[in-house]
């Protein structure tokens, strides 16, 4: 069956577009990165959660919850192993491979609209600790030796059903997290309040996912999938209603960032809000294996935050690019372009994303003094020549809806 790489990039294995119940990529990355995966027979696993638990949608509304132990491992030190601000800049791309098929998953079934079964044993309050917990799974099995791998999640390595979880020591809530799970509101209103109390963002998505927010009758476990684009899209939309207030930025800014063989580019523009995403995939790398041109996704979102079409990247990469204009009080037209290299061979995940960009515009921008300074400082950035046409029609996009003059070259 030929698969075009157009449809590989718009799925990223998760939405099974090509009409398999399997894609065949992501099966070929996780045989080849198994020997990444530790080898261990015991069935009593002693450590500690970094906190690490992710929620499966295969089988919903029965679903797969992997709560994640690091064996042997305790206190601090188990908090590596699941920490996306903390590897940012510091860990390479097989660093995270391997930290996190160290991970020991013991498996939990849970129908989705029994959260509190997760309250009860606290492994679901461990998930959302400040802190790694100490804890011992007893396994029913052996770990399989598999790593399990996402376009939107971290890797899962070792995992296994569990007969038994023990929690040896208290999770650490912040204050507001222990206030929302017994608050009967709905399940926006509680990300937005935990988002405002500085909470850990990770965690937030983990109670989201957990089934820790929401009216406390109707509070449902959410896929980790899932919840994470659910969580972005409602803390930028409720961004987004905010810096519409404001005035607009008064020049284009440039920014620019590269980790984990993805290179970032961030251009903002005076006007009302709305964004672009432009996202460009090399040859032979993760989704365009069997391919020698480069791929190009593209979407847009509106005034309101709606995405058209909808993809879990922009959404994780829009995030802190409102967060930005929110912390300046500002409001502007922002084009974000990703570049995606050959040597991206597994995915990580959209946390990578989202932490690449807020680096970026935690920079000082580039700021051009026309539209060819613009382009020229663009064309020496961007690997792939063919950027500057890419974003050069979106500006074009934006003039015709504007009068700013100065976005486009004559």
């Amino acid at each position: 069956m030929n698969i075009p790489a157009s449809l590989c990039i718009r799925c990223k294995g998760t939405r099974y577009l090509c009409g398999l119940n399997r894609c065949p990529i992501m099966e070929e990355f996780r045989s080849t990165f198994r020997v990444y995966s530790k080898i261990t027979h015991k069935r009593i696993v002693s450590g500690a959660t970094p906190p690490s638990t992710i929620v499966g949608e295969e089988g919903y509304p029965r679903t797969r919850i992997f709560f994640g132990t690091v064996s042997d491992v305790k206190g601090e030190r188990a908090k590596e192993y699941d920490n996306p601000r903390g590897w940012w800049g510091k860990k390479e791309l097989l660093d995270i491979v391997s930290l996190r098929s160290s991970i020991i998953s013991g498996v939990l079934r849970v129908h989705v609209e029994n959260p509190w079964v997760l309250y009860e044993n606290e492994a679901g309050l461990a998930s959302i600790s400040e802190k790694p917990v100490s804890n011992e799974l007893k396994l029913k099995k052996a770990p399989r030796l598999e790593l399990k791998f996402d376009s939107v999640r971290k890797p899962v390595g070792l995992s296994s059903e569990v007969e038994r979880i023990k929690i040896e020591e208290n999770p650490r809530l912040h204050n507001k997290m222990e206030i929302l799970i017994w608050d009967d509101a709905n399940a926006n209103v509680a990300v937005l309040e935990a988002y405002a109390s500085n909470i850990d963002y990770y965690n937030i998505i983990r109670a989201f996912s957990l089934g820790f927010f929401g009216k406390i009758k109707r509070r449902r476990i959410v896929p980790t999938r899932w919840a994470i684009t659910a969580v972005d899209d409602i803390v930028s939309r409720n961004l987004i209603k905010k810096i519409n207030n404001y005035n607009e930025i008064s020049h284009p800014l440039v920014f620019v960032e590269n980790y984990l063989y993805n290179n970032f580019i961030i251009i903002l523009l005076p006007g009302s809000y709305e964004s672009y995403w432009i996202e460009v995939w090399y040859p032979k790398s993760l989704w365009t294996k069997y391919t020698d041109i480069p791929q190009v996704f593209s979407s847009h979102e509106n005034q309101y935050g709606e995405i058209k079409p909808e993809d879990g990247g922009f959404s994780a990469a829009r995030l802190p690019v409102v967060e930005y204009l929110f912390k300046n009080k500002r409001r502007a037209k922002a084009i974000i372009y990703r570049e995606i290299l050959p040597e991206y061979i597994v995915p990580l995940g959209n946390w990578h994303i989202r932490e690449t960009v807020r680096h970026a515009l935690q920079k000082e921008g580039y700021r051009p003094y026309d539209t060819n300074d613009m382009l020229e400082y663009i064309r020496k950035k961007a690997h792939y020549p063919y950027a500057i046409h890419l974003i050069t029609n979106v500006l074009k996009k934006i003039q015709s809806q504007t009068k700013i003059d100065m976005y486009i070259t004559k």
